[in-house]
């Protein structure tokens, strides 16, 4: 095995950094640049279909269609995070400010969606502003 950091992180990382580095390839070339053409819509769609089959394989049972099905369902999100402007780093802060605030096991409340925190501005996303900052 390679150096390469062997995290999920690390993985949608470079995942994100391959798909970022296919954006203005010949769409005849690449299926990414082929998807990424095809616009947000098309993409969004995807991502859906893609999660119906990893729902499908668990109510199956199937953990390695699970798995399979949920590197797909990464790739088109990655796909999804890569057209809105959104790395994965973005979504790791939001995970870290949602652990700092809830706790790792709990999910954000609907009602604390509704209102997108102040943190989520692309100045304060792309800052140094320390986490315990940007949760305030």
């Amino acid at each position: 095995m390679d150096e390469r950091d062997s995290s999920l992180h690390g993985a949608l990382e470079r995942l994100h950094h391959h798909i970022e580095s296919r954006r203005h390839a010949d769409p005849a070339q690449s299926r990414t640049a082929k998807l990424i053409a095809t616009g947000i819509d098309k993409i969004s769609q995807k991502v859906g279909e893609e999660a119906v089959e990893v729902v499908i394989e668990a109510i199956r049972n199937n953990r390695s269609g699970v798995v399979l099905e949920s590197a797909d369902l990464l790739y088109q999100l990655v796909v999804l995070w890569a057209q809105l402007g959104i790395t994965p780093a973005d979504v790791a802060h939001e995970m870290q400010r949602r652990e700092f605030l809830f706790g790792i096991a709990e999910k954000l409340p609907k009602s604390l969606a509704k209102n997108a925190p102040d943190y989520l501005h692309d100045d304060l996303v792309e800052s140094d502003v320390p986490l315990s900052e940007a949760v305030r």
